[in-house]
């Protein structure tokens, strides 16, 4: 990768980790339900209108915006409004490339190889040693939570896999509208119109702010980003990056927030990324190319993931994978029928005694290209 894309990269990376501490932030001013209608009623207002239709089944667009929009960003915004941790948040949701390799088993037949399945294990022990630590002095339902919010991303990742959207941004936009409806309902039966009037009525410039961050730096951005990145580089090399984003997470959760990394946080955060890491495929090298059940998630992953890593990698791979190759010629096979002599150029030639000079004519291969 050029370093100014490795630098694009990184920078996506941030902006994902940092999103964790401007949600935390965000849910000061906004109930969780009600700030995640909001989040996509911006990141889809106006930009739909500027977009073209996703070039993908509706069912894809309607299935990856429930579950990565009701499913995924409801939960996770639910448990860290009952106190799942900005930076643990971060950390605890890469377990989604574990549930995104097993669905895509489930799913797809993508079965995981030995490192993959140890991957898995080490992954699953790093989400233990974070449930030992969150449980020691956190609320344990927001830690399940999140954990919930990993598998309906995992869910998600399946999903834009099978839809394999040309276009990462127009996919996620179009995504984006479709969980605003039914967050708005469900914040108005379980959290109330008084407290959603109430958050409203109250909104100003800061609030204004952290939403716009969430949808149009956050996803717009970070997804076009990313959708970039996947279109020019091959998803092996765009997706390790986002393992920076606990790091990013974790690092901006203690210096904003004034969140404490205990050291029993920081193995489990060692375990995980080494785990997804694995998981993922990462450094791995295969004798032949095989379908890698992460594609599409990391996109997504990031992200909001979503999915959208799993839109096409780079169009020049495919396009040499399906060009047809031409093979040379066999100088001993015979023309086809009413080809002239001419024609075959590689066959000795005689010159002509008649004309001094002149190049040599084609010997006749057989008695009818004679004639």
């Amino acid at each position: 990768m050029r370093p100014r894309h490795i630098a694009l990269a990184v920078l996506v990376a941030a902006l994902w980790g940092v999103n964790f501490v401007v949600i935390e932030l965000g849910l000061d001013h906004f109930p969780p339900l009600l700030f995640s209608a909001l989040r996509f009623l911006a990141a889809a207002v106006p930009a739909i209108f500027l977009l073209g239709r996703p070039s993908v089944a509706w069912k894809w667009v309607v299935g990856v915006g429930l579950v990565l929009g009701v499913g995924k960003f409801g939960l996770l915004f639910i448990g860290m409004d009952q106190g799942m941790p900005a930076g643990l948040s971060s950390l605890v949701l890469q377990i989604q490339a574990v549930f995104t390799a097993l669905f895509a088993a489930l799913a797809l037949s993508e079965r995981p190889g030995r490192i993959r399945v140890a991957g898995m294990t080490v992954a699953l022990a790093g989400i233990a040693v974070a449930a030992v630590d969150e449980g020691a002095g956190g609320p344990v339902l927001a830690f399940v939570l999140v954990v919930g919010a990993a598998a309906c991303w995992g869910v998600s990742n399946v999903f834009t896999r099978r839809a394999a959207p040309q276009d990462a941004l127009t996919f996620m936009v179009w995504v984006s509208a479709v969980p605003v409806l039914p967050l708005l309902v469900l914040s108005l039966l379980f959290e109330g119109p008084d407290r959603d009037a109430e958050a409203l009525a109250a909104l100003d410039w800061s609030g204004v702010g952290i939403i716009l961050f969430v949808a149009w730096v956050s996803t717009v951005f970070g997804f076009g980003a990313w959708g970039f990145l996947l279109r020019h580089y091959p998803a092996s090399s765009v997706a390790p990056f986002t393992l920076l984003v606990p790091v990013f997470g974790m690092s901006s959760a203690a210096l904003v927030l004034g969140e404490d990394v205990s050291p029993l946080r920081w193995c489990a955060a060692a375990l995980l990324v080494g785990g997804v890491a694995l998981t993922s495929g990462v450094g791995l090298r295969a004798a032949t190319p095989r379908p890698d059940p992460d594609a599409g998630a990391t996109a997504a992953t990031a992200g909001a993931a979503v999915a959208v890593a799993g839109s096409a990698t780079a169009s020049g791979p495919r396009a040499a994978a399906g060009a047809r190759v031409r093979r040379p010629a066999d100088p001993a096979a015979p023309p086809p029928p009413g080809a002239s002599a001419s024609r075959t150029p590689s066959t000795p030639r005689c010159p002509d005694p008649s004309r001094p000079g002149t190049p040599p004519a084609a010997a006749p291969r057989s008695p009818a290209a004679a004639e």
